[in-house]
Order: structure tokens, then C-alpha cells, then sequence
């Protein structure tokens, strides 16, 4: 059975009303009874606990009207698992759901968990996936901030919104994405920078500083040589993204076709013409395989439709590189 102190964390955890540590601690639990052999107890445990949070999703509230339109919410549905990415990214992506879901367990030596990240990499390597990924884990909602539409001409405009979603992430605790943070996060010395962007960086830098919630901040970027160095200290990690190897395009088309990939299925093409492409371009390859054996009346994609895709997409991704 559980220990004692299990017991008592349990008991704690549900009269202090913090949720996530009671499931956290009850899977402990259910982990505890699956070592000593008690697999159908483990399982009835994991199901319950599975039943009550999806009875017990998040409530989200609204932004100011002010910013509605600039900030898109949702309840994630992306689970870890679908994460096709390096086991060293992957277990930094862990330290930071386990380190969540302990933070007063860190709070008690004074210590604070990681909860300010940033992402680098090409597009569709998974950046924004992984702050999706950190919502569903921690059945909290998502907040993306539109970056692009934040930014205004008029002097002290964007500072002021800034200002309204940090304090928004005192009420609301939530994973909060800024996307495309170059657009905010360029570095100060730039002689095409303007005095209102310098305004801008220097608020978000203050800002990210002081900022004492219980929120996940994630900023993701493609051009890393844009931001502003004084900003990779305001981070707690720093994660990088690459285009996925053999072995992870394999997995990946592998999870994406399913029960649609034919039992006769040649991969030395397909790898080779997916390489040098995201996790994201891959995925929508798949997709277009599977439509088109819908649409033709067949039941599996074979090699040979994936490969001509995956082909079509690589030269139309080299010709817009070439464009500009």
C-alpha cells in the first residue's frame, strides 16, 4: 500500500486545494503499488485520476477587452507523446513538468521552479508543439500572445499591453507563448532599431525579471541572432530545435500514417527525400498521403505516393529559399 508519508501529502495536498501536487503525488502512489506487483490497483488509480481531470479542466478567465484579439486561449489536446524530437530535448522538456509539478517542494529550500524558457530553432521544429505539450501535461490552458499584433506605432502602446498580460499572469496561471519573440526581442544595438522597440525590449526585459507568478512563460524564436543578448539571462533554459534525423523521420511518419501505412512499405526514398525537412512539413506530407488514398478510394500509403510528396515539398521549400 502507499507509504505513510504518501498518505499525508495526499491529505495536505487536497485540504491545501492544490490539485495538480494531489494528482502528482497520487500517481506517485499508483507507480508505488505497480512496484510491488499491485498492476490492476495501479491502473483502477490512474483511470480515476485520469476521469477527475477531465471533469476538473481549467478555468479560463478572460482577457480585457483591450487585448482580446491579440491573446489566443485554448485547452490543449497534444500530449507528450506526440513529441517526435532528440531524448536530450525531450528530458529537458521533462525537467520542467516535474520541476511544475514539485514547486513547493523546491519553494520549502527556497529554491523556484524553471518556468521561463526559450526556444530556438527553424520553423516547425516543434517549438510551438512543446508549449502545447507543457499545457496538457500540466492541465492548464494555453495563451498565445500575437506578437505581430502587439506591436503598435504609437509611443508606449506596446509597453502598456505588456504591462496588462504580466499582470494578467497573476490571476490567470497559465502557459503563456510568445511566438515569433524576435519581433519584440531584437537586440537593442540594431541600427535599424527604432526608440519605441528599445522601449519595448527594455519593458519585457523588466518585466520577465520581476514577474513572481506561478505561470510557464515560453518565448520562441527562428532568429536567434536577432534577440538581444541581455535577454538569454531572463531565461531559465534555453532549448534548441533541429530538423529531425533519420531515426526521428521514421518515428514520425511511422506515428502520422498509423493504421494507413502499407505492410509493404519502402523507407530508403522516403527518408532520403525527407530529409532537410521540419517535423511540421513531414506531418503535412503525411496528411496529404492519407487524403489521397481517401479520395481515391484505396485503404494504405505506400512509398512511393510519400516519396513523390515528400519530393514536391522539398523543391517548392528550396525554389521559396531560392526567391528570396
Amino acid at each position: 500500500m502507499a507509504t505513510a508519508d504518501q498518505i499525508k501529502a495526499l491529505i495536505r495536498s487536497h485540504y491545501s486545494e492544490k490539485p495538480e501536487q494531489f494528482y502528482t503525488i497520487a500517481l506517485q502512489v499508483a507507480a508505488h503499488e505497480s512496484r510491488q506487483g499491485h498492476s490492476a490497483l495501479a491502473h483502477d488509480i490512474r483511470e480515476l485520476i485520469d476521469k477527475e481531470r477531465k471533469k476538473n479542466k481549467p478555468k479560463v478567465i478572460q482577457f480585457p477587452k483591450n487585448l482580446q484579439g491579440l491573446v489566443i486561449t485554448e485547452e490543449s489536446k497534444i500530449s507528450k507523446c506526440s513529441m517526435v524530437i532528440p531524448k536530450s530535448l525531450l528530458n529537458r522538456i521533462d525537467n520542467v513538468i516535474h520541476e511544475y509539478r514539485q514547486q513547493e517542494k523546491l519553494k520549502s529550500h527556497g529554491l523556484i521552479n524553471r518556468r521561463k524558457i526559450l526556444l530556438i530553432g527553424s520553423p516547425g521544429t516543434g517549438k510551438t508543439m512543446t508549449a502545447k505539450v507543457l499545457a496538457h501535461e500540466l492541465n492548464i490552458p494555453i495563451h498565445t500572445i500575437q506578437v505581430d499584433r502587439l506591436v503598435t506605432k504609437f509611443m508606449g502602446e506596446t509597453s502598456a499591453k505588456l504591462r496588462l498580460i504580466f499582470d494578467h499572469m497573476k490571476e490567470e496561471h497559465g502557459v503563456y507563448l510568445f511566438d515569433e519573440f524576435d519581433a519584440i526581442g531584437g537586440e537593442r544595438s540594431l541600427d535599424n532599431d527604432v526608440g519605441e522597440m528599445r522601449r519595448v525590449l527594455n519593458a519585457f526585459l523588466q518585466f520577465i525579471e520581476q514577474d513572481t507568478s506561478d505561470s510557464i512563460i515560453v518565448a520562441a524564436t527562428n532568429n536567434p541572432k536577432l534577440l538581444d543578448q541581455a535577454l538569454h539571462r531572463r531565461f531559465d533554459d534555453v532549448l534548441f530545435y533541429e530538423y529531425p534525423d533519420e531515426e526521428e523521420r521514421k518515428a514520425l511518419i511511422s506515428n502520422v500514417l498509423g493504421t494507413f501505412k502499407s505492410g509493404k512499405f519502402s523507407w530508403k526514398k522516403v527518408i532520403e527525400n525527407s530529409e532537410k525537412l521540419s517535423q511540421a512539413e513531414i506531418t503535412q506530407s503525411c496528411i496529404d498521403a492519407i487524403k489521397s488514398i481517401i479520395l481515391s478510394d484505396r485503404e494504405k500509403v505506400n512509398s512511393i505516393l510519400l516519396s513523390e510528396l515528400l519530393f514536391n515539398r522539398k523543391q517548392s521549400k528550396s525554389g521559396m529559399l531560392k526567391s528570396y
